[in-house]
């Protein structure tokens, strides 16, 4: 049950990635951007903890989830903070 909420999981943030980029190319609004890049991050993580439970589980994804979470939300972050000046 967990590896099917965790393909959910990664399939609904490629979704969200996906609608994002098309709402930026009809709109051109930096906002869009930033968000559909921090949901293709998060799609990433997610895939990196599909295959680290489920197709190869004697390793360790961790550190690389970890940083694809990081990144994914560090340049949020950075859309939020570069629009608002």
């Amino acid at each position: 049950m967990a590896d099917a909420v965790f393909l959910l999981c990664a399939a609904t943030s490629l979704a969200c990635a996906v609608l994002l980029l098309r709402g930026y190319a009809r709109n051109r609004v930096p906002l869009l951007l930033w968000s559909s890049l921090c949901f293709v991050g998060l799609a990433v993580n997610n895939i990196l903890l599909v295959v680290d439970l489920m197709i190869i589980p004697g390793r360790d994804l961790l550190l690389f989830r970890n940083l694809s979470g990081f990144l994914a939300l560090a340049l949020l972050v950075f859309g939020l903070v570069w629009d608002s000046e």
